[in-house]
C-alpha cells in the first residue's frame, strides 16, 4: 500500500519561498480552515487574518506556509521558518519536469525557457547538462531564492 506525503522545506522566509514554488510549480496556497475564500482572495492575507483571530503574536504568523497541487496530484509542499541558513548541499532536490516527452535540441529549448520564466521568478541558474544518449536526455540545475538546488528535466 503507498502512502501520501509531504516534502518539507527549512526557509529563512517561509511566505516568499512558498510564492516561489507556488509560481514555479502552478500550486496554489490553501486557504485557512474553516474559511472560504471567494473568487480573487489572497489566501495568504486569509491566513495572516485567521492566526491573527486565533491569537497567534504577529511575529509567527509567517513562520509557516504550504503549497498544494490544485489538481491533488502532486505532494503537498510545506516550508518551516528556521534560525540557520542552508550551509551544504541538498540531499534530497526537486526534478521540475519541464520537458516531459521531449527529445534533443527541441527538449533543451524547453528547458531553456522554462529557466528563463524561474530566473524572473528569483531561482538562479547553475549549469547546464547536455544530453548524453542512452542514460541522460540532458537538464539544468538551479536553485531556488534561498539556494536549494533543484532540476529541470
Amino acid at each position: 500500500m503507498s502512502r501520501t506525503f509531504q516534502v518539507t522545506f527549512d526557509a529563512r522566509d517561509p511566505w516568499a519561498l512558498s510564492s516561489f514554488w507556488r509560481d514555479a510549480l502552478g500550486y496554489v496556497h490553501p486557504g485557512p480552515p474553516g474559511v472560504d475564500l471567494p473568487e480573487g482572495a489572497d489566501p495568504l492575507a486569509a491566513w495572516d487574518d485567521f492566526l491573527a483571530r486565533v491569537g497567534v503574536p504577529e511575529e509567527e504568523r509567517r513562520t509557516k506556509s504550504a503549497i498544494e497541487d490544485p489538481d491533488g496530484q502532486g505532494p503537498r509542499l510545506f516550508f518551516q521558518q528556521v534560525p540557520e541558513g542552508k550551509t551544504a548541499k541538498n540531499r534530497v532536490h526537486l526534478d521540475v519536469r519541464a520537458a516531459p516527452g521531449l527529445r534533443g535540441e527541441e527538449r533543451m529549448a524547453a528547458l531553456e525557457a522554462e529557466c528563463e520564466r524561474l530566473v524572473g521568478l528569483g531561482a538562479k541558474r547553475l549549469r547546464r547538462d547536455e544530453p548524453a544518449p542512452p542514460l541522460s536526455e540532458g537538464f539544468i540545475v538551479m536553485a531556488d531564492p534561498e539556494g536549494n538546488e533543484f532540476c529541470l528535466d
